[in-house]
């Protein structure tokens, strides 16, 4: 008797269809990170749920993280967490460069927080329509 073939697929079959759709995801990210305007910062949640994965603000921080070699560039000095605070200045290559490159955009930054946070904000939900 011959054994059924599994449907299923082994992990190493599985493996690069789950990096295309993580790759995918992450390109998604960048597009919109693209279209924040010069001055506006916008948050890993907010990108999140404009992309309807509202759970998934960290893989968005992922995302930022290897964004310095991404090719267009992708500003991701204008991504902070939901209080305005720099949590990913650790991943440019200097501590204080997100800092100055906000500052070149005059977004003003004290204690590692943008200061005018809410005025600042660019929501990609109602600027890009959801």
């Amino acid at each position: 008797m011959v054994p059924k073939k599994s449907s299923r697929k082994s992990p190493s079959e599985e493996q690069p269809r789950s990096l295309s759709r993580q790759y995918s995801f992450f390109e998604d990210v960048y597009q919109v990170v693209r279209q924040v305007p010069r001055g506006r910062i916008t948050t890993y949640g907010a990108i999140a749920r404009y992309l309807g994965t509202g759970l998934s603000a960290r893989m968005v921080g992922w995302a930022m993280n290897g964004a310095h070699h991404v090719h267009p560039a992708v500003p991701a000095h204008r991504v902070v967490n939901r209080n305005g605070m720099l949590s990913g200045k650790a991943h440019f290559e200097t501590p204080t460069q997100m800092e100055e490159l906000l500052g070149k955009e005059k977004v003003r930054v004290e204690k590692d927080t943008v200061v005018d946070f809410e005025k600042r904000f660019w929501d990609p939900a109602r600027e890009l329509g959801l």
